[in-house]
C-alpha cells in the first residue's frame, strides 16, 4: 500500500491557480498516477502526476497530465465526467466506513458523492459543489479532439468535511486513491496512484485504496 505524507500549506483555497501551483510545486507532496492495471484491456499510458497538500479547512489537489486526445463533452456538474479527460480523487470516510469520489474533467465540470457502493451512494448537490474550488489551464468549451499531444492541468480545493474529516479533530490518516482515465476517448485508459487488482477497471474499490497521513 502507497503512503504519502500530506503536508500543511496555510491558505490554499484562498489561492489563484498560479499561486496554487507554485504552493505545491515547492511545498506539496507529489507523486505519479502510474499503475496501468489492466494492460491487455486499455494498455495506453498517458503521463499523470499530481501534487497534494492540506490547508487548516481543505485539501487541495492539482493534477498535472500529458496526454494523446481532449475530450470535454460534460458542461453540468454530476454528469457523466468520467468519459471525458478525467482527473479523480476518492477517499474514505474515517468514521462510517463510506466513501466520497471527486471526479473532475479537464474543464472543471465535477461529480461529487458519498457512496456505500458504486451503485449506492448520494450525490452532492449544487450548493455543496460550489463549495470546492475549481481550477484549469483550459478554456471551459467542449471539445473532443484527437491526433496530437495536449498537455493540461486542474485541481480541486476540497473542503476536509466533504470527505468527512473534521478540521479541529484530524485522523492520523485516511485511505485514499487518485486516478486517471477517459472512458470515450480516442486511447481509453484506466490508471490508479495505489494499484488495483480486480479483473476490470474499477476505482470504486476502497480496499485497493493507499493511505494519507496528515
Amino acid at each position: 500500500m502507497k503512503t504519502l505524507k500530506i503536508p500543511f500549506i496555510p491558505d490554499l483555497e484562498k489561492m489563484s491557480y498560479e499561486d496554487l501551483d507554485m504552493a505545491l510545486e515547492t511545498g506539496g507532496a507529489k507523486s505519479f498516477i502510474g499503475e496501468v492495471c489492466w494492460p491487455d484491456q486499455f494498455p495506453y499510458h498517458p503521463d499523470a502526476s499530481f501534487a497534494v497538500a492540506r490547508s487548516k479547512t481543505h485539501i487541495a489537489v492539482l493534477y498535472h497530465v500529458r496526454c494523446l486526445d481532449l475530450r470535454a463533452m460534460a458542461l453540468e456538474d454530476n454528469g457523466p465526467v468520467w468519459e471525458d479527460s478525467c482527473c479523480e480523487f476518492f477517499a474514505s470516510d474515517p468514521v462510517d466506513g463510506t466513501y466520497y469520489n471527486f471526479e473532475m474533467n479537464c474543464i472543471g465540470t465535477l461529480l461529487g458523492a458519498k457512496r456505500k457502493s458504486r451503485e449506492e451512494c448520494m450525490h452532492y448537490p449544487a450548493g455543496k459543489l460550489a463549495e470546492v474550488v475549481r481550477h484549469s489551464t483550459l478554456a471551459r468549451k467542449q471539445r473532443d479532439i484527437s491526433g496530437k499531444i495536449f498537455g493540461w492541468s486542474a485541481g480541486m480545493v476540497i473542503p476536509l468535511e466533504m470527505i468527512g474529516a473534521d478540521p479541529d479533530n484530524l485522523p492520523s490518516s485516511i485511505r485514499a486513491n487518485f486516478y486517471k482515465c477517459a472512458d470515450k476517448s480516442a486511447h481509453p485508459h484506466f490508471l490508479s496512484w495505489n494499484r488495483v487488482e480486480t479483473p476490470a477497471p474499477d476505482f470504486h474499490r476502497p480496499d485497493f485504496f493507499g493511505e494519507l497521513v496528515f
